[in-house]
Formats: structure tokens, C-alpha cells, sequence
């Protein structure tokens, strides 16, 4: 598990300044990686869970998640904004400065999806990791960190 998150997920300064450019990134660097086989399919998965109730949480930090039959494996990809993405609504009304971003096969939705958006909304209420992540521009400290925190638990993903 200590690898699940690659520095190479993390992505430090990006230009986005709307969720809809944040969406189109994270599906398209999802090919790249080759954690998915189809940008359209995973950004209309971010669409819709989307149209669920907006991933925005609290402090900055957002937790878009996308389902799909495009997605090969799970995988996490952790985005940081050169600004701020100011029409993504948040719980404190916050603007958004940080992604980490949920990237499920749709064949383990119920399963690997939960277990990683719990393991992330827990790491969101520790304002060590939050102030860690906002501070860092260090795409190795910010997977490990992370890495770290989905160990926390005896559960593998």
C-alpha cells in the first residue's frame, strides 16, 4: 500500500480557475497516467457525481470522484492551484486551492471507492495534513504523506 500513491499523481501549480477546467484536467491526466482509457467517459463520471452535490469541501480542498468502466485501477491524483477555483461550491464557502481527486473502476464502486473517500474525508479533519499539503510544493512529501494516512488502518484497499 505504501505505493499507491505516486508522486507523479501529484500536481503542483496548475492554471485551472474553474471547476469545469479542473474536471477536463484530472480526466485527461487520468489517460496519461494510465489509470483510465477515456477522458469523455471519466469527466462525465466527475459530472455526475457532481450533479449529486458539489465535492467541495472545507479549508480549500476538494475531493472530486469519478466512477467509471474507463477507469482501469484505483487511483488517487492530487492537484494543487496556482489560484484559486472560485466556482466550486464549498461547505464553508471557501475557494478551492487543492484537489485530491478519486479515480474507481466501476466494478468497485461500493468497495475500494468508499474506503478511499473515507480514508481522504479523515485526513481532511486533521489540520496537520491539511496545513502539510497547502504548504508543500513537493509532489514526493505530499504522496508519501498521503500514502501514509491510507496505512493508517489495518483495511488495504
Amino acid at each position: 500500500m505504501s505505493d499507491f500513491m505516486q508522486a507523479s499523481h501529484v500536481f503542483l501549480d496548475n492554471p485551472a480557475t474553474t471547476v469545469e477546467e479542473a474536471l477536463t484536467f484530472l480526466s485527461e491526466k487520468a489517460v496519461e497516467l494510465g489509470i483510465a482509457d477515456d477522458a469523455a467517459s471519466v469527466l462525465d463520471a466527475y459530472h455526475k457525481r457532481e450533479e449529486e452535490g458539489s465535492t467541495g469541501m472545507v479549508n480549500g480542498f476538494s475531493i472530486p470522484h469519478a466512477k467509471s468502466t474507463a477507469i482501469n485501477k484505483a487511483a488517487v491524483i492530487v492537484v494543487k492551484y496556482a489560484g484559486e477555483i472560485e466556482d466550486w461550491e464549498t461547505m464553508d464557502e471557501e475557494k478551492i486551492s487543492c484537489a485530491i481527486s478519486l479515480l474507481v473502476p466501476g466494478a468497485e464502486a461500493g468497495t475500494t471507492h468508499l474506503k478511499l473517500l473515507s480514508k481522504v474525508a479523515v485526513m481532511l479533519m486533521q489540520e496537520d495534513f491539511r496545513e502539510t499539503v497547502k504548504a508543500s510544493s513537493d509532489a514526493e512529501e505530499i504522496a508519501a504523506l498521503i500514502n501514509a494516512n491510507l496505512e493508517d488502518d489495518e483495511d488495504e484497499l
